[in-house]
């Protein structure tokens, strides 16, 4: 039987639930993001990204890009509550989803009697219940149905095949398809390599000479938009982190552990209305000059208590006495109780934990 694979992903979905919440906003460009002076853009709508405003940009950029847009603080509960609704409606409609976040889902529609007939009723659905427009990729793999769902967006929906896939994007950058960055793409640009087409001829071998083994005959395929055709039904969180990146570094440690004792709290609410608890408890300190380092100790027993967190936490930044001014801090909750039997202890009690 034929692999089918569907990616759904919400359009704008921030800004939208935003809109709908502030309808007087509506044809205006609009930034859902934080007014520090580091913040972020967590999205935009269309009108501001007519301005050149993406995600993860600057927010001081993306005001001098669009200097009118209106800028409102994003509020994650209305998110994850619109968020549930939709994903409500996806799992009514197909068995085997895989949920990647808050605004997209890989469906698998193999078997499906009409899948594209299903989907656009799916859409449809959306629509009407909760507001929000969807674009659809459909593919053989998660790959062609990802980069088909970015096609043709907003309330896109396009179906191809791989061979389709290669033909309809041979002339694109390589940065294009996901897991490929902009050092990547640059890096093939210095090399010659500039089009998707360009770097699926090119052989395994070649790119492996300056990619390594394995990322290079990878980028061939992935340029051939070969790629997986399975998905994961549940993806569950190895780990919860709350952090906080400050509008000015701070120096002062009372400052400091006010801001952990904030995160911390954030981040045992979170876990205890998940009913989750964890033994392992980390930070992240960014200083000034963007030296990154993370600290972990685990402790006997499961918890999500605000006190015990808070404590080690504290602990382990005393411990580690940041030489410089931080510019970024956070904690971080691992090996929850699901997974404490099986886990490793690690010697000392103390262990470096990837972030």
């Amino acid at each position: 039987m034929a692999r089918l694979i569907a990616h759904l992903d919400l359009d704008a979905f921030y800004a939208t639930v935003e809109l709908q919440r502030r309808p007087e906003l509506r044809g205006l460009p609009v930034i859902v993001s934080g007014s520090g002076p580091r913040a972020v853009v967590t999205t935009a709508s269309y009108e501001a990204r007519r301005f050149g405003v993406g995600s993860a940009m600057p927010t001081s950029r993306a005001l001098r890009l669009c200097p009118d847009a209106v800028l409102v603080p994003p509020d994650f509960e209305a998110y994850r509550a619109v968020s549930q609704k939709v994903m409500t409606l996806v799992r009514g409609t197909v068995d085997v989803v895989e949920v990647l976040g808050l605004d997209e889902a890989y469906l698998d529609l193999s078997g499906m009697h009409s899948p594209k007939a299903a989907m656009r009723r799916l859409v449809t659905q959306i629509r009407e219940q909760t507001g929000m427009s969807a674009s659809v990729g459909i593919g053989p793999n998660t790959l062609v149905a990802k980069v088909a769902s970015d096609a043709e967006k907003p309330r896109g929906f396009v179906v191809l095949t791989r061979e389709e896939a290669c033909l309809r994007f041979a002339h694109a950058s390589p940065s294009l398809v996901p897991g490929i960055g902009a050092k990547t793409a640059e890096k093939l640009e210095r090399l010659g390599i500039t089009t998707l087409q360009q770097l699926a001829a090119t052989p395994g071998e070649v790119l492996a000479q300056h990619f390594g083994g394995r990322q290079g005959p990878w980028l061939r395929s992935r340029a051939r938009f070969e790629a997986s055709d399975q998905i994961t039904p549940v993806r569950v969180a190895v780990s919860e982190s709350r952090e906080t990146t400050f509008d000015i570094d701070v120096t002062d440690g009372e400052e400091l552990a006010a801001a952990l004792r904030r995160l911390s709290e954030n981040l045992c609410d979170g876990l205890a209305r998940h009913r989750r608890s964890g033994r392992t408890i980390a930070i992240k300190v960014r200083l000034d000059d963007w030296t990154t380092v993370t600290r972990a100790r685990t402790v006997e027993q499961p918890t999500n208590d605000v006190e015990v967190v808070y404590d080690v936490a504290r602990g382990l930044l005393c411990e580690y006495a940041p030489s410089r001014p931080v510019r970024l801090l956070g904690v971080r909750m691992a090996t929850f109780a699901d997974e404490a039997e099986d886990a490793p202890r690690p010697p000392g009690g103390q262990l470096a934990l990837p972030w």
